[in-house]
């Protein structure tokens, strides 16, 4: 049963064994993170609300510090929220336009075809990016414009998904990347970036890209820069065996973009796609919805429509698999609800089995110790009466030949007259002589059988009151009338007659020497009844 729950539950709860310990570990990671995505935006609204202050401290007339804040409000905003990064653009194109400025009337224009084409308004973007005059850009001007150009006609390619127009989109990008690529220093993030994105638009993606690879293992870029890159390497895996890669490549650039407050992005957007194509629903979902909130929040309308043809089915495969879930909670759940009725029930019976055994071993016990009881009783029994039967026949056998030779001389000595020596004969036998050869025989016998009874007699009371029989004794009087009773003589008047005592004497005495005891009357009687023989200690130990 207990190996039993834990696998039911990995069964109820669809664990996915072909998950890697890696892929879980980054999803839980960003899970975390996504938790955390409200403190990333209040640290970028901490800055905005810090930028705003210093714009608004700022003289009217100081021009090219509020054209380089509201930049710098329009950088926090580019890819958080397309409706205030407008605010701001407009702001610097009143500027410019104030100043005459054509650089910065440029530079305002490639800014806004940025935030037009996040937004997805294809025609707006390109009508901004043709209506710029490259030669009054400087050279990182010049490769953002370039770049940008690029991404415009790739997104184009990607919308159209033509047979006729998008090669010819992805024609008109790489044109543009190239002319990037030529402007961008060697080794530099622009280079490198570039150089991947190409690869992608010309479709060589046969192996990861070196340039997209060397700029993760640098560690000088940005958190939104990060994002990119990882994003951009995840097209390189499109082989169903590199799944996972891309997985956890999608996992990272939606981990970075979430860290930089990025909403323009598209990580997420396509992670949820890669679960949901792996079988993982419910992941799927919610970074689906993520994205459909993030494009919401940014204002991206092309991307919002992308996310809405998928996101239903999605949202109805993961209600499915709910349902299934959920039914299939329930049957496991009869399961185990009957299994565990079916246990309890087993458990009941077996509790009574078993109660009834109890009783009947303690009445077994009960009776075993009886019998023991009674087994002991029986070998003591029996000692006694092996002793004192054998010792009995000799003592009667010793008295009938005594009978036997004084009835003879009787006999002889009445047949000639001599009644005088009849007398003689008859004086020969010494009662007395006889009854203590009788207590001594019996004493020893007695000692022989329970050699301890003088000493446990005598541990039932105090020093000064103890009885030792002297040294010509075996027993004197008073052990001599529990021995009796040890043997089983009880009455006493037998003990009377036997001890050539009166009845009221032999009360006397067991009275006198009860009166001693550190124990009560009945206690004590239990004493001495509990001493026991030599064979019943024998087979003790």
């Amino acid at each position: 049963m207990r190996f039993f729950l834990p696998v039911l539950l990995l069964v109820i709860f669809g664990y996915r064994a072909s998950a890697s310990s890696k892929t879980d570990s980054l999803l839980n990671d960003l899970k975390r993170e996504l938790a955390r995505k409200n403190v990333y935006d209040d640290q970028k609204e901490a800055r905005i609300k810090k930028l705003k202050a210093s714009l608004a401290a700022l003289p009217a007339s100081n021009y090219n510090s509020k054209y380089q804040l509201s930049s710098n409000l329009y950088e926090e905003y580019k890819v958080y929220q397309f409706d205030s990064a407008y605010v701001y653009i407009h702001k610097m194109e009143g500027i410019s336009n104030t100043l005459k400025d054509g650089a910065k009337q440029n530079e305002c224009k490639v800014k806004l075809g940025f935030i037009l084409l996040s937004a997805g308004m294809f025609k707006e973007t390109f009508d901004c990016l043709n209506d710029i005059n490259v030669q009054l850009l400087n050279t990182n001007l010049k490769i953002e414009y370039y770049a940008l150009k690029g991404r415009a006609y790739s997104d184009l390619a990607e919308y159209d998904n033509n047979a006729y127009y998008t090669p010819l989109d992805n024609a008109e990008s790489s044109k543009y990347l190239d002319s990037a690529i030529m402007l961008s220093k060697s080794g530099s993030f622009d280079f490198l970036m570039q150089k991947g994105n190409k690869q992608l638009r010309t479709g060589d993606t046969r192996k990861p890209s070196e340039y997209f690879i060397q700029l993760l293992k640098s560690k000088e870029l940005t958190t939104h820069q990060r994002a990119m890159v990882a994003t951009g390497l995840s097209f390189f895996y499109l082989n169903p065996s590199q799944a996972e890669e891309r997985i956890n490549l999608l996992i990272e650039g939606a981990i970075n973009d979430i860290r930089s407050s990025t909403k323009e992005t598209t990580a997420s957007f396509r992670l949820g796609e890669q679960l949901y194509k792996s079988g993982n629903m419910i992941d799927a979902y919610i970074f689906v919805n993520q994205a459909m909130n993030d494009a919401e929040y940014y204002g991206a309308r092309l991307r919002k429509i992308k996310i809405a043809a998928v996101l239903p089915v999605i949202a109805a495969q993961k209600l499915i698999l709910m349902e299934k879930e959920k039914n299939r909670f329930l049957v496991y759940l009869l399961s185990i609800t009957a299994v565990s009725i079916l246990a309890l029930l087993v458990s009941f019976i077996i509790f009574n089995q078993l109660k009834r055994l109890k009783v009947k071993e303690k009445i077994i016990e009960e009776k075993n110790l009886e019998l023991e009881s009674i087994n002991e009783k029986l070998i003591e029994d029996t000692r006694i009466k092996e002793e004192y039967i054998g010792y009995f026949f000799n003592v009667i056998s010793g008295y009938i030949l005594k009978l036997e030779k004084l009835k003879r001389n009787i006999e002889r000595r009445l047949i000639v007259k001599k009644y005088d020596e009849i007398q003689v004969s008859v004086n020969e036998i010494n009662i007395k002589k006889e009854r203590e050869l009788l207590f001594y025989t019996f004493d020893h016998i007695f000692l022989k059988i329970f050699p301890n009874f003088i000493t446990v007699f005598n541990s039932l009371f105090k020093e000064e009151d103890q009885i030792w029989p002297k040294d010509h004794e075996v027993l004197n009087t008073d052990l001599r009338i529990f021995a009796l009773i040890r043997m089983g003589i009880n009455d006493n008047e037998t003990i009377a007659n036997i001890l050539e005592y009166s009845v009221n004497t032999i009360y006397v005495y067991k009275m006198r020497i009860k009166a001693k005891s550190v124990l009560s009357s009945d206690q004590f009687d239990q004493k001495i009844m509990a001493i026991k023989a030599i064979d019943v200690l024998n087979k003790a130990e």
